[in-house]
């Protein structure tokens, strides 16, 4: 076979995979790259992707192998390397079935890198059956998926684990392109955008026999270094109104039993990742963390709900070697996290931020959102003057994003606040707070090329080609999206909106 890639990209994974744990040693008939379009250290965090590859691993028949976007390339115009799968060290074109996990709307730039990089078009109108079948899946189809209709030949929506082996048999099966499109389109969580346009699938609801799902691969390279990935609960009873996992999603909240949880974790795991929407309203969750604590594991949770936070609960978590109380203060003031259905108060942050004093934790760090429908300068000086409150109990960090309004949700199609306005306030944050908080914000920039997929179709994710191809940069993202506004009528609008916003 060809030399496709360099020597350090084959070494690096060799270490890698010899640094792993738990990995399934697999050959199978029907194997497929099963792939993230973001590096590994991202992609070996993810537990949806891990659950959807032990579900082919766990398959007669079928096997799949890994792989991901170039740690290079990520964020930079640096073009990739030629892809090639972990297990085999195999060129991605030459499977017959690659299977993208997307997590998020920039994730689309990492897809078409990825892709090019093998030779293979990233527009679906450009292939044909001589080329690898492209499917999608992941938490982005839980909001708005259209950007990808233009790219993939095929979208599983919600909650692929008991689906996934299903579809792929039907693309082994088939025995043509034009068969495996009609296969799956009559699979009811399946978009095939040749047939359905963009119009999309219901959304799967796994089996709650399928839950929880783990992660059965462990590695020092992933984002969480070395830590065993769990579920504690799926989706959500809350109706906080910008969120997508809100409890009319899936049926809402599904807790997985505490035994349950403890008997899949393995002896030998010194770090335990408790991951879900709500973990925190998990009804024996401060047992679960105590437990683990007790025998001598560190524990991590992905979300802390300052409502849910006791002391006995705090207590555990320092316990399990939780050094920063982290949680969500949401929306700058009172008012707005009224206004997002929120159960934050003052009362419970004030609260937070004594326990992690008397918990001696380094620091109470809060997430919040700015930029929100109806926001005002009133909002963020409340912001300061509450926080500063805080710092004199404990010290804070804030962790900010700008407001994105995300379809499925009461506050889908609200437009963006706007870059300046954006910035000026996150500036007025920072003056406020200099010397009493330390403040982090991601780029209100990215925050809008983020909105404008969130709310956009099939032609903003085929602009992210042409983006890519100009330097990936916001300017490339930018002059791509204004070149839209030649789209039909029916769509300007919505565009132009988009591009008065972004220069306000």
């Amino acid at each position: 076979m060809t030399l496709l890639t360099s020597p350090q990209l084959r070494e690096t994974i060799r270490t890698r995979l010899a640094d792993e744990t738990g990995r399934i040693a697999k050959q199978a008939p029907y194997t497929i790259a099963l792939a993230y379009p973001s590096p590994y250290n991202a992609g070996m965090s993810s537990l949806g992707y891990l659950r959807i590859y032990r579900s082919l691993m766990e398959s007669p028949g079928l096997a799949c192998d890994r792989a991901f976007l170039d740690d290079v390339c990520m964020g930079s115009a640096v073009a990739p390397e030629h892809p090639i799968t972990y297990e085999a060290l195999r060129p991605i074109d030459a499977y017959p079935v690659i299977a993208f996990s997307v997590a998020y709307e920039l994730e689309l730039a990492g897809m078409i890198k990825m892709l090019e990089a093998a030779g293979i078009p990233p527009r679906r109108e450009d292939r044909d059956g001589r080329h690898p079948f492209i499917l999608a899946g992941g938490p982005l189809t839980f909001s708005n998926p259209t950007p990808l209709t233009g790219l993939v030949d095929g979208i599983v929506m919600g909650e692929s684990e008991g689906i996934i082996v299903d579809i792929i048999e039907a693309l082994r099966d088939a025995p043509s392109r034009n068969a495996q499109l009609d296969a799956l389109a009559a699979m009811p969580n399946v978009c095939v955008p040749a047939l359905h346009g963009e119009r999309l699938a219901a959304i799967a609801a796994a089996d709650n026999s399928l839950l929880p799902a783990w992660a059965p691969i462990r590695t020092p390279h992933a984002e969480f270094s070395n830590m065993f990935l769990i579920e504690a609960e799926r989706g959500c009873s809350r109706a906080c109104n910008y969120c997508v996992m809100r409890r009319s999603t899936n049926g809402g909240m599904r807790i997985a039993p505490m035994e349950k949880i403890l008997g899949l974790i393995p002896d030998d795991a010194k770090r335990i990742g408790l991951v879900g929407a709500a973990v925190s309203d998990h009804p024996k969750i401060v047992q679960i963390v105590s437990t683990l604590a007790d025998q001598g594991r560190e524990v991590s949770l992905s979300s802390l709900r300052p409502d849910r936070l006791s002391d006995e609960f705090v207590g555990a978590l320092k316990k399990g070697g939780y050094r920063t109380l982290t949680t969500a203060m949401d929306g700058p003031s009172e008012r707005l996290r009224e206004a997002l259905e929120r159960k934050a108060r003052v009362r419970h942050l004030e609260k937070c931020a004594e326990m992690a004093r008397k918990h001696q934790m380094d620091r109470l760090k809060l997430y919040l959102m700015i930029g929100l429908p109806g926001e005002t300068d009133a909002d963020i000086d409340e912001c300061v003057a509450f926080t500063t409150e805080l710092s004199r109990v404990v010290p804070i960090a804030l962790g900010i994003a700008p407001f994105c309004s995300k379809r499925n949700t009461p506050l889908d199609k609200l437009p963006y606040a706007g870059i300046e306005v954006v910035n000026d306030r996150l500036d007025r944050l920072k003056r406020g707070l200099k010397g009493r908080a330390d403040v982090r914000s991601t780029s209100a920039k990215w925050a809008w090329v983020e909105y404008v997929l969130a709310q956009g179709g099939a032609a903003e994710g085929l602009a992210v080609i042409e983006a890519v191809h100009n330097g990936g940069t916001f300017a490339a993202y930018k002059k791509a999206f204004k070149n839209l506004e030649a789209a039909p009528p029916r769509e300007t609008t919505a565009r132009r909106r988009h591009l008065a916003i972004a220069s306000a």
